[in-house]
């Protein structure tokens, strides 16, 4: 099967449209939120500390460059006393959302279009947590120390994006997610320690999900059949299983039968290898224990 016949096709131009449509509203919508909060005479870090959300947060919603969650909508439209006016956007900002195109690098939007319908995703990683998994502010974080540096708008535009992509987690029909993560991941605490603990403790809680398998593969060991690199294993509603595989922001998308089998049959010996489930949440417990 070609990469066409597995990935949808949408036009450069109505794509190019339904982004700007989402930016638009995302600016009008930043712009009332900055004139609520200036008229209520609150900064951002206190309206940010009433709500619960950074500033960083209300910086980026008030420029436009994130679209804002119903929750957050709610939640200020009372705080602010608008009077319905941010609960009234919520309705149109919801279907610009599901409308338009995610925003991610070129290279990755191939993968982001088949994830969006997967039944089943299947993580081997030996250098982070999955993006699927990560906390908002550690996706920020390792934004944030990018080399070549990514300026702000770039940063909160892939980070909405990376938060957007983790609906799948929650959206019925629940697809099926297992990830197998290098203990040494664990032990790093990109960000600093109080980032790191809060991506622990959310990797507990998803673990503890029905439709979510995490393992560890401990450092001590003397056969590992994941030292060719990390990978995805997807299976798109509908559709044949894919892999998946990417390098210093470059990518592959492997529909060939034939690698498709090797990488699930690695994925297997891989799963093997690691702690199993119950012993993998109890080392991630450990690790918060030791700070």
């Amino acid at each position: 099967m070609t990469l066409s016949e597995q990935v949808e096709s949408t036009g450069t131009e109505e794509a190019y449209d339904e982004v700007e449509q989402v930016n638009d509203l995302n600016r009008a919508v930043g712009k009332q939120l900055r004139l609520l909060r200036e008229r209520a005479g609150l900064t951002q870090k206190e309206l940010g500390d009433r709500l619960g959300y950074g500033p960083d947060l209300i910086s980026a919603l008030e420029r436009g460059v994130r679209t804002p969650q119903r929750e957050f909508l709610e939640a200020a439209d009372e705080l602010l006393d608008a009077g319905g006016l941010l609960k009234a956007l919520i309705e149109d900002v919801e279907r610009a959302k599901a409308k338009a195109r995610v925003r991610h690098p070129a290279w990755f939007k191939d993968y982001a279009r088949l994830e969006r319908s997967a039944v089943e995703i299947n993580f081997y990683n030996n250098h982070d947590v999955p993006g699927l998994l990560q906390t908002e502010r550690r996706t920020r974080a390792l934004y944030v120390m990018r080399k070549p540096v990514l300026d702000q708008d770039t940063i909160e535009q892939r980070v909405a994006s990376r938060v957007d992509r983790q609906e799948i987690l929650t959206r019925w029909p629940l697809p099926m997610v297992t990830a197998v993560i290098e203990e040494v991941v664990l032990r790093r605490p990109l960000g600093g320690w109080d980032i790191h603990r809060e991506q622990l403790e959310h990797l507990l809680k998803l673990g503890r999900l029905p439709s979510v398998e995490l393992q560890v593969m401990p450092s001590e060991r003397s056969e590992h059949a994941g030292m060719g690199g990390p990978f995805v294993l997807l299976t798109p509603k509908g559709k044949p299983q894919v892999g998946y595989t990417e390098a210093q922001s470059s990518s592959n998308l492997i529909t060939d039968p034939e690698e498709v089998r090797m990488l699930a049959a690695r994925y297997g010996s891989i799963r093997a290898q690691a702690l199993t489930m119950q012993e993998s949440l109890v080392l991630i417990e450990s690790l918060l224990g030791e700070r």
